[in-house]
């Protein structure tokens, strides 16, 4: 049977691992965003793990629920650091790549696409010019331009609006890689009445 050790340990998250040992032997690493874990003791937990690991005939599996840089505090105002600095550690220390499962990942947003049964933008011939005024496509709304709208958002093709919410700071908008983005609006509402109105 799987064990996972795993740097998430808010109960949240803990309700995800149910039904999955947690004692030792352990199989894989798994990473999520539990700030108090984020300490010497717990991470050294994880190398050695890894480390072990890499000494059998096994995989070493290292699974990281995403690798942002930052996140948002409860005010809003306050960034502070996320999970890809660590799980950048752990992949540096023990030589073993993250197998990252959320934003951006390309199938995160695959998965999402397919559970509500559309098509992404991409297959339907849009281009990165179209917007939602088209009648057409997926529209991902995020306040983070690297994880949220770049990687796999921007590799299908969805329509991609920032909101200046959140993560969002001044020129955000100027670090999208992907070629524009598709609008920048002050909040989530104010995306909703755009699409509303263009629709």
């Amino acid at each position: 049977m799987s064990t996972a050790c795993q740097i998430s340990r808010t109960e949240d998250a803990l309700q995800e691992f149910e039904g999955i040992p947690q004692a030792a032997p352990h199989d894989s690493v798994v990473v999520g965003l539990s700030p108090s874990n984020f300490h010497y003791e717990m991470m050294n937990q994880a190398f050695r793990i890894l480390i072990d690991l890499k000494s059998t005939p096994q995989p070493a599996p290292l699974i990281a629920v995403h690798k942002a840089k930052y996140f948002a505090d409860k005010d809003q105002t306050s960034l502070s650091m996320g999970p890809g600095g660590f799980v950048e550690a752990l992949e540096y220390s023990t030589g073993v790549k993250a197998h990252v499962v959320g934003k951006p990942e390309k199938a995160f947003f695959e998965l999402a696409i397919q559970n509500m049964s559309l098509s992404a933008a991409e297959e339907q011939g849009s281009s990165k010019d179209d917007d939602a005024s088209s009648g057409l496509g997926v529209v991902m709304i995020g306040d983070d331009v690297e994880q949220d709208l770049g990687g796999g958002a921007a590799e299908l093709g969805l329509i991609r609006y920032l909101v200046q919410t959140g993560k969002y700071r001044p020129k955000d908008e100027d670090r999208d890689k992907y070629g524009g983005l598709n609008g920048v609006f002050e909040d989530f509402a104010q995306v909703v009445d755009h699409i509303l109105s263009t629709n």
